[in-house]
């Protein structure tokens, strides 16, 4: 299908209208519409756009290439002229150029560099469905610099699948523009899944399959480039002949992705291997068949490595819906779909916003960079989530780049490498200390596949001793794919720290230290002889078992599974301890010592939670031993300071009253409230503790008192009483209870004669619960009424009781008798 003849310039008047009266609209067009091939180069000569710039953001650098050779190839010239490209470690653009396509990170540097992003008058987001992290955090810088700088700056949103109703109204009622497209019928066919086959022997399934029965060239989709690999072997083994076989990749050099979107030179019947990369953006000539795995690689953080990397999930329902779209654009198609029809409507509906599920360190640097440590003040289709904003700013605090919140300038430093800020720190920390190819070598392993897998090991030495074995033309035990992208991105790294890839030996202790700059939280300690490691965030963590790396004291890790109890290494290199002490932090530890019942001060250096060294600490500061003492009687409670019996009734007595008296406003003396408020009463006199005779001294009594006014201090002694005195003459101490309960009076009986009604305290309110006791007192009676007591049941403990104690007084009438003390006097 010609240019002219595609679908999308039907919707070209109306989003020429669009863009003339708004600074933003939403185009929604299906694949193979023309959207990204026709439109930029159809906008380029717009009133509103004033001669300047046209970025266009594809979310894949192969998109990205293809899309820019497409555009140029229109124009009958190479990238570099009119339109150009910008890719990670890849720049083809020139002085004439004014379409750059370009992958998204590349837009949030040009943000970074130009606010207003000047000389630029359209910005169009590509594949916009896909919801990458950095094509959201691109539209919300793009949206914010339109609103405060560049209010005439265009953005175009262009989507399959987007619900751009919803949209709309997210960004302010923008305009929608819809593409219905030219889409031929397609024949399902659904192929029961062999579960017990690996996918790329399934996928060879379905293209043996396809190529008896149809005619045409096939497409198939499958997860990864290791699958791709797979399947291309198997055809070339059981393929049957007459027919080419193409790989689609994002790492394969640009002439082999232009063959596999060509038709074959030699009129063979072509099949293409690809990833998801072919769903959309990308025209691939000839394509009446498609088969479909059913899955494809999505970005999920790993904690295991701290990055986001891909996963292998199942494809969402509008993936394998644009993914069979594929076979219908040139005439009626099929599509093979390696999984059982009713399957079909149990898949995910949409793919979910990587911002959900994402690391999102490099996104809240990239926000300080720009000046915003509130993430809510921007306009965001989806907020990041508030516990993934925390742990990234604590990484980032972690790392020197962000301190309170702002950008700091290491930080700074970090954003001019376009990778995570743990590896563009492990670059920076390289740089700086003479590591620099080194540094570049373990960030290209680390980030990158395995060479050698987890059978060889999990010292990161092995392998960066590999690549330099490579590269020195030696022969190796390690997948070369991987080596040769490795080997490629370490050149990229070394470019642009301006030294050469190296082949000699090194220091193992080195890349201890660069992989420590990059997860210094991850500096390991052992625990024991079976390769158990402390880890600084305070984890545990074990080596595989007979892991040489077992019999270093200390390691540093770049690739762990964290696990819910211990975790599991896979990539580690060995750390001196010397550097652990070098980096480690001086830190007082003061502590109480319960079984000794004496304060232990020591100098620790520490890595987070490991000790790298320690000493005693002979003169600890005042308020660092009140501190711990502090904390010692909060776990403790106020036993240790061992209170006598007068400051536990007046605590009991000032809670009564508090209970009792709520407007007088009194402090709280339960012992909860009390140990809350330490610091106010006993801090001054915890300074000089060093044993537990110490705590014994302080004046627990007069602290307690002296939080009480003077008039709160007469209001006590008055209305709550420490003893009262009986008919006796006696004075006997009143039992209080600092929860509000009646107040207990115990007193021998004889002592009480005459008393006609139950005493009370606080001005008459509470009456005191009365325990009256015989002359050996042991509890007779307990009443809150003593009158019915005399009236009725003092005459039966008269009874009983007379004849064991006969020398005391028992009265028949106690109302009018003489209280006594002790026995009977005689006449």
């Amino acid at each position: 299908m010609s240019a002219a003849e595609l679908p999308v310039l039907d919707a070209l008047p109306g989003l020429r209208d669009a863009l003339a009266r708004s600074n933003t609209a939403i185009l929604q067009a299906p694949p193979g519409a023309g959207k990204s091939t026709v439109l930029p180069l159809r906008l380029l000569d717009e009133p509103w756009l004033e001669g300047r710039k046209i970025l266009m953001l594809e979310p894949r650098r192969l998109a990205a290439r293809a899309v820019a050779w497409r555009l140029a190839d229109q124009l009958n010239e190479d990238p570099g002229a009119t339109v150009g490209f910008r890719v990670r470690f890849e720049s083809v653009v020139g002085k004439t150029t004014r379409i750059e396509v370009v992958t998204e990170g590349i837009l949030t540097r040009m943000l970074q560099e130009d606010n207003g992003l000047e000389g630029v008058g359209l910005v169009i987001f590509d594949e916009f469905h896909e919801r990458s992290l950095h094509a959201d955090l691109a539209l919300a810088l793009c949206r914010e610099s339109q609103s405060v700088l560049r209010p005439d700056l265009r953005i175009l949103i262009m989507s399959a699948t987007l619900d751009g109703e919803r949209l709309s109204t997210l960004l302010g009622n923008a305009p929608v523009i819809s593409s219905l497209g030219r889409q031929y019928p397609i024949d399902y066919r659904y192929l029961e899944p062999d579960t017990t086959q690996p996918i790329a022997q399934q996928v060879v399934r379905g293209i043996l399959k396809a190529l008896r029965e149809e005619q045409g060239d096939i497409l198939a989709f499958l997860p990864g480039s290791g699958d791709i690999h797979r399947a291309a072997a198997l055809l070339e083994e059981h393929g049957p002949g007459g027919i080419r076989v193409y790989s689609l990749y994002g790492d394969l050099p640009h002439e082999e992705q232009q063959r596999a979107l060509q038709p074959d030179p030699n009129g063979l019947r072509k099949v293409v291997l690809s990833t998801s990369i072919a769903e959309t953006s990308l025209t691939i000539e000839g394509i009446r068949v498609v088969v479909d795995s059913g899955y494809a690689r999505v970005p999920r953080f790993d904690p295991r490595s701290g990055f986001t990397k891909l996963e292998t999930v199942s494809a969402t329902s509008d993936t394998t819906d644009q993914r069979a779209g594929r076979a219908g654009r040139l005439g009626p198609g099929v599509c093979y779909r390696l999984w059982a029809e009713h399957a079909q409507g149990h898949r995910v509906p949409h793919r979910k916003p990587e911002i959900l599920d994402a690391d999102l360190a490099q996104l809240v640097l990239e926000l300080a960079a720009w000046g915003h440590h509130d993430l809510s003040a921007l306009t965001w289709l989806t907020p990041p989530p508030p516990g993934s904003v925390a742990q990234a700013r604590n990484l980032l605090e972690s790392l020197d780049a962000l301190e309170s919140g702002k950008i700091t300038d290491a930080g700074k430093r970090l954003l001019k490498f376009p990778t995570h800020p743990r590896l563009a720190h492990l670059l920076l920390y390289g740089q700086e200390h003479g590591l620099a190819t080194l540094a570049a070598d373990a960030a290209a392993v680390i980030e990158e596949r395995d060479p050698l897998g987890k059978e060889a090991g999990a010292d990161l030495s092995l392998r960066v001793e590999t690549l330099r074995r490579w590269r020195k033309k030696e022969r190796v035990a390690a997948d070369r794919a991987a080596l040769d992208r490795i080997d490629r991105v370490a050149r990229q790294w070394c470019r642009l720290l301006h030294m050469q890839t190296e082949t000699g030996a090194f220091e193992h202790h080195d890349l201890g230290r660069l992989v420590a700059a990059a997860y210094p939280e991850r500096i390991g300690r052992r625990d024991d002889e079976r390769g158990r490691y402390r880890l600084a965030n305070g984890r545990a963590a074990r080596l595989p078992e007979h892991d040489p790396l077992t019999h270093d004291a200390w390691i540093a890790v770049a690739q762990l599974d964290a696990g819910t109890n211990e975790g599991k290494i896979f990539l580690a290199a060995p750390y001196d301890p010397s550097d652990a002490l070098a980096d480690a932090r001086p830190q007082a530890v003061i502590e109480w010592d319960e079984r000794n019942g004496q304060l232990i001060a020591r100098e620790e250096w520490r890595l987070g939670n490991l000790v790298a060294a320690t000493k005693p600490l002979t003169n600890p500061k005042p308020e660092q031993v009140a501190a711990a003492v502090l904390t010692t009687l909060r776990t403790n409670g106020l036993r240790l300071f061992e209170p006598n019996e007068t400051v536990l009734q007046f605590i009991a007595r000032a809670g009564a009253l508090a209970n009792w008296r709520p407007e007088l406003d009194l402090p709280d003396y339960s012992e909860a409230g009390l140990l809350a408020s330490l610091e106010e009463w006993a801090a001054p006199y915890l300074g000089e503790i060093r044993k537990r005779e110490d705590l014994r001294k302080v004046p627990v009594y007069d602290l307690l008192m002296n939080r009480l006014s003077w008039e709160q201090q007469s209001i006590l002694d008055r209305l709550v009483p420490e003893r009262i005195e009986v008919p006796s003459g006696s004075q006997i101490r009143i039992e209080y209870f600092a929860d509000g309960a009646p107040p207990v009076l115990a007193v021998r009986l004889q002592e009480v004669f005459g008393w006609t009604d139950t005493p009370t305290v606080n001005e008459g309110r509470t009456q005191l619960l009365m325990h009256l006791l015989s002359p050996g007192y042991k509890p007779v009676q307990v009443t809150r009424d003593l009158r019915s007591f005399w009236q009725g049941t003092y005459h039966e403990v008269r009874k009983e009781l007379r004849m064991r104690y006969p020398k005391h007084s028992w009265p028949e009438d106690p109302w009018t008798a003489q209280a006594v003390r002790g026995v009977k006097k005689r006449n």
